[in-house]
């Protein structure tokens, strides 16, 4: 990546000078009724792309180029398919810079962030083309003079709908589980940040046979539905809100019987016990908000902070003094610790949350608006942001505020601690700090949520399944689980005779 801010904007224009096409088999493709979105940069609000608005038609389209190519792709060997799959990883690590300059522009996220997200998603896409080979069936054994197997078959087509926070590290990584399994795809990328994922399309057109991935830009409610109500897509994942996945499971129902993951929301609690480091912990809680690379658009971010009562007031300040040292700054300057937010309705919507906590009576500590500066006058720019003081019965303590904004709490009791902490329908992450293993154990145990670090947040690793408890999600990411989930069951009987 080129080393200054001039450098990259220059960059970035020449990749934004092209016709934008979505991909359905082997053609670059407009929508069928000639629609189109208008991209805007949050970082002032300028238009930067017009891409296609894919409709019903477009939808049915991708389907029949992803069923198409579907028999020919499971009967290709797994030693083909895993090459494919490794070859795709390379290809996108030699264009990492194009990428990430299409993501910072496109999403407001620095852009060294983004550059590494590409990497994260090569990473994964190595991990899927190895694990794969441990898939596999069984013999049983047999009351009859039979043998009895199971062996592991792809479901067919798959559709994969993502989100904005991270384009091309979910547009990318998301390939690789359903593929390598013998799946054919058909991707719904996000409506606000399209542009990675269309450009990723010129390298899954070097990378795979025509109709294996299918990538379609438009909005959840037409293109997303569209494909989630498709009667040949029996397969379904997504990537989002609460709010979403509630619409997808209603609508995929009433089109069928479809095997469904979700991976959704948080409002994720981060217990600081008083035995606790409380520079490591400032550290991590100032990690765990994902300032550093979505301005804390994350599902996992510990968005809730519980310090108990002897290391509250010193962690608050110390916090604060962390978050204001961040480097706010353009998406495509490579000093930039944290951009904006990903658009002016996310913006927002995350001031009206600001504007509910002083309301409701929360202390203000730090951030809580617009950076100050005149380059940060037209974009979706938001402080770090802390509040202490906050009850567990304030808005802002108990909704998924999708941005820069922390919640902080005292406590004294273990057990009440841990009441609060699992009160709210969310169970994304969890945290616990305690130089204690007993306790440290203890409370991890206890937190009902699918991922929790100790002494730790933020952190993913390769292999580790991420997913959620109670409306946070069904099933799991980025283990070999994820790829079990693209394949289905059958039992076979030999008779012997």
């Amino acid at each position: 990546m080129q080393s200054s801010l001039a450098d990259n904007t220059e960059a970035v224009a020449a990749l934004l000078d092209r016709d934008w096409r979505m991909l359905i088999g082997s053609t670059a493709a407009a929508a069928h009724d000639g629609a189109t979105m208008e991209i805007t940069t949050p970082h002032d609000g300028t238009t930067i792309a017009h891409v296609p608005c894919a409709g019903e038609s477009d939808v049915a389209a991708a389907v029949s180029a992803a069923t198409a190519a579907f028999t020919p792709w499971r009967d290709t060997p797994l030693t083909e398919r895993a090459q494919m799959i490794r070859d795709f990883a390379a290809r996108l690590r030699s264009r990492a810079r194009d990428f990430g300059l299409l993501d910072a522009i496109d999403t407001g996220n620095p852009v060294t962030a983004m550059v590494g997200d590409v990497m994260m998603a090569a990473r994964w896409l190595d991990y899927h083309a190895g694990v794969a080979f441990s898939l596999a069936g069984a013999t049983l054994p047999s009351m009859t003079r039979s043998w009895l197997l199971t062996r592991k078959e792809p479901y067919g087509v798959v559709g994969r709908i993502i989100p904005y926070n991270h384009p091309i590290l979910f547009a990318a990584a998301k390939v690789g589980a359903p593929v390598i399994t013998g799946n054919t795809l058909v991707l719904k990328i996000p409506d606000q940040a399209p542009l990675s994922s269309l450009l990723m399309a010129e390298v899954v057109l070097e990378s795979f046979p025509p109709g294996v991935v299918n990538i379609l830009s438009g909005p959840g409610a037409v293109t997303g539905d569209a494909l989630v109500r498709h009667p040949a897509v029996k397969r379904l994942a997504l990537i989002g809100s609460v709010e979403t996945g509630q619409r997808v499971l209603a609508s995929a129902a009433s089109a069928g019987i479809k095997h469904v993951t979700l991976e959704l929301g948080g409002k994720n609690a981060m217990v600081v016990c008083p035995d606790a480091d409380p520079a490591a912990v400032v550290e991590g809680a100032a990690f765990g908000m994902n300032c550093h690379w979505s301005q804390g658009q994350s599902c996992g971010s510990t968005t809730r902070l519980f310090v108990h009562e002897s290391l509250h007031d010193q962690v608050v300040a110390d916090l604060s003094d962390r978050l204001k040292s961040i480097r706010i700054g353009h998406p495509l300057d490579p000093r930039t610790e944290m951009g904006c937010l990903v658009s002016q309705a996310q913006y927002d919507k995350v001031i009206g949350y600001i504007e509910s906590a002083h309301e409701d009576g929360a202390r203000l500590v730090t951030g809580g608006g617009r950076p100050d500066g005149e380059e940060f006058e037209n974009g979706c720019y938001v402080e770090p942001t802390i509040f202490a003081d906050v009850d567990t019965s304030m808005r802002i303590a108990r909704e998924e505020v999708f941005g820069p904004v922390l919640s902080v709490f005292r406590w004294t009791d273990l057990d009440t601690v841990i009441e609060q902490a699992n009160e709210l329908p969310f169970g994304l992450t969890g945290a616990v700090w305690s130089n204690d293993i007993t306790t440290a154990i203890s409370v991890a145990d206890r937190l009902d949520t699918g991922y929790v670090w100790i002494n730790g947040s933020g952190s993913h690793f390769l292999g580790a399944p991420f997913g959620g408890h109670k409306n946070s999600g069904i099933g799991t990411e980025e283990g070999i689980e994820e790829l079990e989930s693209y394949l289905q069951s059958k039992t076979v009987n030999i008779p012997l005779r």
